[in-house]
């Protein structure tokens, strides 16, 4: 089995419902990384990571400019601010234009990903309203990673992952519940 060192994951509209079902059910063993970019309003307060990290047996905590990217810890882009991974395997936030209407941007941060940990990285894309992250994931799918798409009858918004699997030929379509124990097998 191949050794994946990261997983990025995109969420839009319904992300918490959705990543109420993911997070909470990664064991305390799960050594991946993980990124997640939500859709969220630019004033968001910060809200995110700390309802996360309350349901985590992981630690969570919104990622900082520079700052290196641990195994086993969680990551969610803060607010107004694109999350990129550079090539030392720190972040980098930007404050560049939005992409697809949005900013954070899923596109962004999975083409940064795959740039960085090609065929190690595993991409998700969750529920959500607009097409943000088809061509990421395609990325790291064309790079060699794993690409995984919330099945859209299991998501509250379908059109996010209904743009991935026009996008690309994922290597899993898994029922919102799968997702976890899926992601879990990869355990290093």
């Amino acid at each position: 089995m191949k050794n994946y060192e990261i997983v990025a994951v995109g969420v839009s509209a319904g992300g918490l419902e959705a990543l109420s079902c993911i997070v909470p059910n990664l064991p305390a063993s799960f050594s991946l990384a993980m990124i997640i970019v939500q859709h969220i309003r630019e004033d968001a307060d910060g809200f995110l990571p700390d309802y996360i990290n309350i349901k985590s047996a992981l630690p969570v905590q919104e990622a900082m400019d520079k700052e290196p990217i641990l195994p086993g810890t969680i990551y969610i882009a803060p607010a107004n601010y694109h999350l990129l991974v550079e090539e030392d395997r720190t972040f980098s936030l930007s404050t560049e234009s939005r992409v697809n209407w949005s900013r954070p941007s899923i596109d962004l941060l999975f083409e940064s990903v795959a740039d960085v940990y090609g065929d190690k990285s595993i991409g998700v894309i969750l529920t959500g309203a607009n097409d943000d992250g088809s061509m990421g994931l395609k990325k790291i799918k064309e790079f060699g990673g794993l690409a995984i798409v919330q099945d859209p009858e299991t998501a509250l918004y379908g059109l996010m992952p209904k743009a991935a699997l026009q996008a690309v030929q994922p290597d899993r379509v898994l029922k919102l519940e799968e997702i976890a124990p899926f992601l879990a097998t990869y355990i290093i």
